[in-house]
C-alpha cells in the first residue's frame, strides 16, 4: 500500500491500537526520506528526530564509570537508543524488551534504517516481553544501566498497568535490578514533579536532563525530559 510519497511497510492491530511502520519522502525536502511509527494513528517514533531517544544512552552512560556495562533497554522503538549504547566500547552487551512483537519484526525483518547495524553487532539482543513486568519480578541479570522509554511520560501511559513503575514502591522493586553503581533512565516527553519525588524517596541520587532541539519540520524546538538516578 503506497501513495508516491508514502510507503507503508508494516500496518496491524495490537491491544495498544493499531500500528503502522510508513517511510516517506518529506514533501518540503524532495530526496529526503524518513521511517516513522504510529500507534493507534498518533506518531510514536521518527528517524528524523532521535535527538533524545540517543541521550537515554548517552546520558546514562557518562554517569557510569565502569567497563564491561550490561545494558537493558526497556522499549525498542526504532534502536536510535540501543544503537547509541553500542557505539561505547565500555559496553558488553545490550538487550532489548520490547511489548508489541510487530516491533520487534520491524527490527528482525530489516524494515527499519538501523536494522543491519543492529543485528550485525554480536553484543545486541532483542525479545518480546513486559518490561514492567520484569521488573517487579525476581532478579536473575543484574543491570549496570536501565533506560526506560516505553511511555510518553510518567503521567501519560501507553499500558492501563504501567502506572505502578512510576511509584516509590515500583521504583524500588525496579532497583533491585540495578547492580552495585547502577544508572536507571527514563524518557518522558514531559516533567514530572511527582515521579521526580518518588526517584528521590527510592534513590540516593536523582538528576533531571532537559533535551531541546528544534524541530526544523515546523520550525518550533521542542524539548524532552531524561530522569537519571542512583546511588553513591
Amino acid at each position: 500500500m503506497s501513495r508516491p510519497n508514502l510507503e507503508i511497510l508494516a500496518y496491524e492491530a495490537t491491544p495498544l491500537g493499531d500500528l503502522c511502520l510508513r517511510r516517506r519522502e518529506l514533501l518540503s525536502r524532495p530526496g529526503t526520506v524518513i521511517t516513522e511509527i504510529t500507534l493507534d494513528h498518533q506518531l510514536l517514533m521518527s528517524s528524523h528526530n532521535t535527538v533524545s531517544e540517543r541521550a537515554l544512552a548517552t546520558e546514562a552512560l557518562t554517569r557510569h564509570p565502569g567497563d564491561d556495562l550490561s545494558v537493558l533497554v526497556a522499549g525498542l522503538g526504532l534502536g536510535y537508543t540501543a544503537a547509541a549504547v553500542l557505539k561505547s566500547e565500555r559496553v558488553k552487551r545490550v538487550e532489548v524488551i520490547e511489548l508489541l512483537p510487530a516491533v520487534v519484526g520491524f527490527v528482525t525483518e530489516g524494515l527499519v534504517p538501523l536494522s543491519s547495524e543492529l543485528l550485525g553487532d554480536a553484543r545486541f539482543g532483542v525479545r518480546q516481553g513486559d518490561a514492567y513486568s520484569m521488573l517487579e519480578g525476581e532478579v536473575t541479570q543484574p543491570w549496570d544501566l536501565l533506560l526506560i522509554d516505553v511511555d510518553h511520560s510518567p503521567d501519560d501511559h501507553l499500558g492501563a498497568g504501567n502506572g505502578s513503575f512510576y511509584t516509590q514502591s515500583g521504583l524500588e522493586r525496579a532497583k533491585r535490578h540495578l547492580a552495585p553503581g547502577g544508572i536507571l533512565a527514563v524518557w518522558s516527553y514531559a516533567d514530572s514533579s511527582p515521579f521526580v519525588d518518588a526517584l528521590r524517596a527510592a534513590f540516593g541520587v536523582v538528576e533531571v536532563v532537559r533535551v531541546s532541539y528544534v524541530n526544523d519540520l515546523v520550525d518550533e524546538e521542542h524539548t524532552d525530559w531524561l530522569f537519571l538516578a542512583g546511588d553513591d
